[in-house]
């Protein structure tokens, strides 16, 4: 079982930067392969960025490539997610999410992840 909290979301205007965290319990944080998704009022969940359990491969969706980075801190059970240039269409609740097959692979359907925090807020005013 893991449990997982994000932090980091807020209100921010268009242009700016936010991170998020999402701390995970447990001692096999090291055996997951990470996600970020996100799901907007009146739209479906959707992939941001998965990055591998060695941290070796990440990947990003082309709505947020070259904008966002994600990475992880074996050592302290945490993912990130560092966004920077936002734009009010990244508004939408953030959830980040294990994926016990850690492999280097690209996983993107939310069925494939099997442990979800309960999500953060990020609001992009312009």
């Amino acid at each position: 079982q893991v449990q997982l909290v994000e932090s980091g979301g807020g209100s921010v205007q268009a242009g700016g930067s936010l991170r998020l965290s999402c701390a995970a319990s447990g001692r096999t944080f090291s055996f997951y392969a990470m996600g970020w998704f996100r799901q907007a009022p009146g739209k479906e969940r959707e992939f941001v960025s998965r990055i591998s359990r060695s941290g070796g491969s990440t990947y990003y969706a082309n709505s947020v490539k070259g904008r966002f980075t994600i990475s992880r801190v074996n050592a302290k059970n945490t993912v990130y997610l560092q966004m920077n240039s936002l734009k009010p269409e990244d508004t939408a609740v953030y959830y980040c999410a294990a994926d016990f097959d850690g492999s280097e692979a690209l996983r993107i359907s939310d069925y494939e992840y099997d442990y979800w925090g309960q999500g953060t807020q990020v609001t992009v005013s312009s």
